[in-house]
Parts: structure tokens; sequence; C-alpha cells
């Protein structure tokens, strides 16, 4: 009996110190998440914006002013620009994007040749253990996301697409609606005029020309290559404040776990304790009777 309790007292002490680090975890991952979506929510008014504009845009000009415009009336080899996270412990986070993002492979279907852009480690494991081509992979960019880091991946597939070897970009990432809730999507990035036309923006009175100074070429030149380097740079910082904030909410559930392990393990315990005490008792008592009646 004696063995028993000790193992179980140790078993508990071993549950408190996981639940020590578990809750210093969930408070970094609070505070990683607070300035995540911070940077969310002070770039999506301007993301908004820029994408409103092109959609504006798209219908009323031709494609063939600008590379990052032109559709292509088959699709036969598509870039897909995967986000995931670097570390574990994230709850679902890494498992439902790359879900998602194998059920638009499959959709897709074998006739369109894929390739894929990973920001994160767990994604490009992920494409590499589906054997699907990756052509570059970045790591250390969601946790600490600068705009600088995210700009040569925004220009990679930009240069990608307008050298025709791709007739669509597609990015997957997780967008950040709560801290209780991110939604994996996967959203059409490239070409611009096939993407944005037949979307509503909310916004009235857009009908009419648009007048270009100095061209309408130099004007989406300027203009559009900004806008895919946006829009790259937003579905990161989505993707890290959705991470920050399912991390932060898989380590609270392992702390409350743990607390609830710490009280069964005591309740244990104590039973084991109270058993050994009334043996014991028990012993002693057969003893003394036993001495009474020589």
């Amino acid at each position: 009996m004696a063995v028993q309790t000790r193992a179980i007292k140790r078993r508990i002490k071993s549950v408190k110190n996981t639940r020590k680090i578990t809750k210093a975890m969930e408070l970094v991952a609070a505070s990683k998440m607070r300035k995540a979506v911070n940077s969310v929510l002070a770039s999506r008014p301007y993301s908004k914006l820029a994408w409103s504009t092109v959609t504006r845009l798209s219908g009323r000009v031709e494609e063939q002013l600008h590379p990052l415009l032109r559709s292509h009336a088959q699709v036969k080899r598509v870039l897909l620009l995967l986000i995931t996270s670097d570390r574990g412990l994230a709850g679902g986070f890494n498992v439902n994007v790359i879900r998602k993002t194998r059920e638009e492979i499959q959709r897709l279907g074998t006739d369109v040749e894929i390739q894929t852009v990973c920001i994160g480690r767990h994604g490009s494991e992920a494409m590499r253990r589906l054997k699907m081509p990756v052509m570059a992979s970045f790591q250390e960019i969601t946790n600490n996301t600068k705009f600088e880091e995210v700009l040569p991946i925004g220009r990679l597939v930009m240069d990608e697409f307008s050298a025709g070897a791709f007739d669509r970009v597609l990015v997957a990432y997780t967008d950040y609606v709560s801290a209780i809730t991110q939604k994996p999507v996967v959203l059409q990035l490239l070409p611009l005029s096939e993407g944005t036309q037949g979307e509503d923006t909310g916004e009235q009175g857009t009908a009419g020309e648009f007048a270009f100074e100095p061209s309408p070429g130099e004007v989406l030149d300027a203009m559009l290559p900004r806008l895919v380097e946006t829009m790259v740079y937003q579905a990161v910082l989505e993707s890290a404040a959705s991470e920050h904030s399912s991390r932060m909410l898989a380590m609270r559930s392992a702390s409350d776990a743990a607390g609830d392990m710490i009280d069964d393990l005591s309740f244990t315990y104590n039973q084991a304790r109270q058993a050994g005490i009334t043996q014991e008792i028990a012993e002693i008592s057969s003893g003394k009777a036993a001495l009474e009646n020589l």
C-alpha cells in the first residue's frame, strides 16, 4: 500500500509540473495573439479597400493590359500557396487547413499539375507526405510577421504567374474570425480579373468609366503588384492570429485537463491512504486481541 501511495504522489507531482508548463505556454500564446490580432485589425481596412478597388476595375479594363489580369481558358497548371505554422501544440490549426488543402487538390483532379509554396514547417511536411512538389518552403515567418519577410513570397508567385508557368494561383490559409473561431479557406489569388469578377463589395455607385493618368498600363503596373503583396501579407497575418489563438485555447484545455487529473489522483491517493490506515488499525487490533488471549 505504501508503494502505491508513493507512486500516486509522484504522478500528482508530474501532472502539476505539466500544468505549470501548459499554463505558461497559454500566457505566452495569449500575449502573441494580442499582438497578431492588432496587426490583423490594423491592416484589414487597407487590404479590403485595395481589393474592392480591383473589383471595381475588373471587367472595365482589358486583360491584356497587365499579366496579372490574364485568365486562361483551360487550367492545367496551378500554384498553391499553403500557410501553416512552424510549431505544434496548436490544437486543430494545422490539421484543418491541411485537410482543406487536400480537399482542394482532390477537387482539381489528376489532370491539373499542382506545385506548392509552403509557409510553415507543418505545411511543407504535409505536402511531401502527399508527394506534392514543393517549389519553395519558408519558415519562421508567422511567429513575428514582417512585411519585408513576406514580400519575396508575393513576388515569387507573381513572377511565376506572369512568366506563364502557371494558369492559376491559389492561397490556403486560416481566416481569423475570433479568439475561439478560425476558418480554413482556399482563395484564388491570380489571375486578378477572374478572381474578382462578380464579387459584391457592398459599395454603390461604382458604375461608369475610369480615367487613368498617365496611362492604364502604368497605373495597373504600379497598383496590381502591390495588391498581390498585400493580400499575401494579410493571409499570413490572419494565419498567425489564428495560430496563436488556437494554441492559447489548446493550452488552456490542457491546463484544465491537468487540473481535473490532479483532483482525480488526489481522491485516489486519499482513498489509498485511508485504506492503509484502516489496515494498520486492523492489524494492531488483531495483535492486541491475540496477546490478550495468551
